[in-house]
């Protein structure tokens, strides 16, 4: 999409959001290739006609060259022609001016007068030289991790809550034969690891098993709205198929068991500052074990040896689901669209997007075992950044077919778990 054009959109949202009506376009939008049905459906959901048309008008930046003028003309079919011109004469405004800097030299007096060589500078002078062994020691810095750290520094998040928060487990196992989706053997094993260890962390656990994706929004919308005013922290997990995903924010989509996606940027905005408001200044977590693609990475020989973690073929399955690329001509580099992003929140991937997640029938996911084995040996001393680097480093390492696990991290502070 052209520069202009994605200007004419913005200046526009608040006009449009405020008069667009959206029911008619939904049908020629998907028959004219501009947004598939899952698509559709996602804009559908947003939840208001409003809140559908700012949605529409944010997605339309990322639908390529083509966007622009097949949105006109769909404006025009439906009756909206009135919309279609203002967008135009946006189109047509030239962008503001930039204003020149003004960057005149400053003119100084350097003469140096008499008078001028007998004025006194007494606060140069107001602290004495003092000899290197004279001046006061300070004491060392202690170590990241330390006891020390996670208390008194400005730039750690403190958990003194007991319970630290709510730790919300969606593990969706068994899916409706509509949706085409296999049985995930090992969530359960996942899960339970996952419920010990996030309350040896003084986490007050919430399971949920085998949701749809309006029952999964329903069990997010309900812990966003509970009061978090006495809690440090939230964390939430999901265990589910995956798969790609218009998006804006956070990439990727999370599988109902009746085999309807939610987009993962909406799963994390029911808890960002504006629909959490209890929960600002927080430390939001998000652990998404889940394929983000069907892209299987075999990956490349390096010269240095390599743990011999190979995982037994026959037991090994992904949580994968075929991505369907959206019909007509997409223009790869408008995909990217900035927004501001909550503070906060961090969002860890078990796989890069694109690719698939691995999954053992007998110990779980390759993502979640490590998570946990990593959580139970440094929680007590290392943050949570470092803690996500060794579960990538060692899942990396893993089996035939390759995975590498990854995070969006929008934290402000470091995280130190409040380990017993």
């Amino acid at each position: 999409m052209e520069e202009d054009q994605r200007r004419a959109l913005r200046r526009a949202r608040a006009r449009l959001v405020a008069a667009l009506r959206v029911a008619p376009l939904w049908d020629p939008l998907e028959e004219r290739g501009l947004f598939t049905r899952p698509m559709v459906e996602e804009l559908q959901s947003a939840g208001s006609r409003g809140e559908q048309a700012r949605q529409l008008v944010i997605d339309l930046e990322t639908r390529g060259k083509q966007a622009f003028p097949m949105f006109l003309s769909i404006l025009r079919d439906t009756g909206q022609g009135d919309l279609a011109d203002m967008l135009i004469e946006e189109c047509e405004r030239l962008p503001a001016p930039v204003q020149p800097v003004d960057l005149r030299p400053v003119k100084l007096d350097l003469r140096r007068d008499k008078q001028n060589e007998n004025v006194n500078f007494p606060e140069r002078l107001s602290m004495p030289i003092q000899a290197e062994s004279e001046r006061p020691r300070m004491p060392p810095a202690p170590a990241w991790g330390s006891a020390v750290d996670k208390r008194n520094r400005d730039l750690v998040y403190q958990l003194k809550a007991d319970p630290c928060g709510y730790c919300l487990i969606l593990n969706n196992v068994n899916f409706s034969r509509e949706s085409d989706l296999s049985t995930r053997e090992g969530s359960n094993v996942d899960c339970k690891k996952l419920e010990k260890r996030f309350k040896a962390l003084r986490f007050n656990v919430l399971i949920r098993q085998d949701l749809k994706a309006q029952e999964m929004v329903l069990v997010l919308q309900q812990l966003a709205q509970r009061d978090h005013s006495a809690l440090d922290c939230c964390i939430v997990v999901i265990l589910s198929h995956g798969c790609q995903t218009s998006h804006i924010q956070f990439p990727g989509g999370i599988y109902g068991t009746d085999g309807k996606p939610i987009p993962i940027e909406k799963i994390v905005n029911y808890f960002n500052g504006s629909n959490c408001p209890s929960l600002r200044g927080k430390p939001k977590l998000f652990f998404i074990q889940a394929c983000a693609g069907d892209q299987r990475d075999q990956g490349f020989v390096v010269d240095c040896d390599s743990p011999g973690d190979e995982a037994p073929e026959g037991s090994l399955e992904s949580d994968a689901t075929p991505f369907q690329a959206p019909a007509g001509n997409v223009d790869e580099p408008d995909a990217v669209a900035s927004l501001p992003t909550p503070s906060d929140i961090l969002v860890s991937y078990s796989t890069f997007p694109g690719f698939v997640s691995w999954r053992e029938v007998s110990s779980g996911s390759w993502y979640v075992e490590t998570l946990d084995s990593v959580l139970q040996q440094y929680a007590h001393s290392e943050d949570l950044l470092n803690m996500l680097l060794r579960v990538a480093n060692a899942v990396s390492a893993k089996g035939r077919y390759k995975q590498i696990p990854g995070c969006f991290n929008f934290l402000r502070k470091k995280f130190f778990f409040a380990c017993e």
